[in-house]
């Protein structure tokens, strides 16, 4: 529990601190109809990763965070937690950097270990969480039912 409650307070300040989660960059134009198509940026994405970090060569994408409200294409890797922020209109990079949050955030739900471990942890925890919020209730409630169940004997 004390794991799950450091991680997500870490969690929730992500978009504050930017050594947790780079903060989004903003890029030229909103409207899809400029962008480059997603294969250029992800080309354009990986070759500049892979010439500015050589030893991240093996390094696929994993997925690609498109954000039309800002301009950019957050293209993430699979490994080591990297995060390339690509104008969508003009295919600049704005960003290369670590997201930690992602790694915190497999901390928080135990997917770090396995998705078996996430599963039973994260249940385990929220039915902890339900009977320590019940007894507690009863504990500050209890007496009090107690006391005026006597004196109306």
């Amino acid at each position: 529990m004390l794991i799950s409650a450091i991680t997500g307070i870490l969690l929730s300040l992500k978009k504050e601190v930017d050594l947790l989660q780079p903060p989004t960059q903003k890029g030229i134009s909103k409207s899809l109809d400029t962008w480059k198509p997603l294969s250029e940026i992800a080309t354009i994405a990986t070759t500049t990763f892979h010439e500015r970090y050589p030893d991240q060569k093996d390094n696929a994408i994993d997925k690609m965070d498109v954000r039309p409200s800002k301009g950019i294409v957050k293209v993430l890797f699979e490994k080591g937690y990297w995060e390339v922020q690509v104008d969508g209109t003009s295919g600049d990079v704005k960003s290369i950097e670590r997201r930690h949050s992602d790694w915190i955030e497999q901390v928080h739900d135990g997917s770090i270990i396995s998705d078996w471990f996430k599963l039973l942890s994260m249940n385990v925890l929220g039915i902890g969480m339900l009977l320590l919020m019940g007894s507690g209730i009863w504990l500050w409630y209890g007496p009090q039912l107690v006391r005026e169940y006597r004196r109306k004997r």
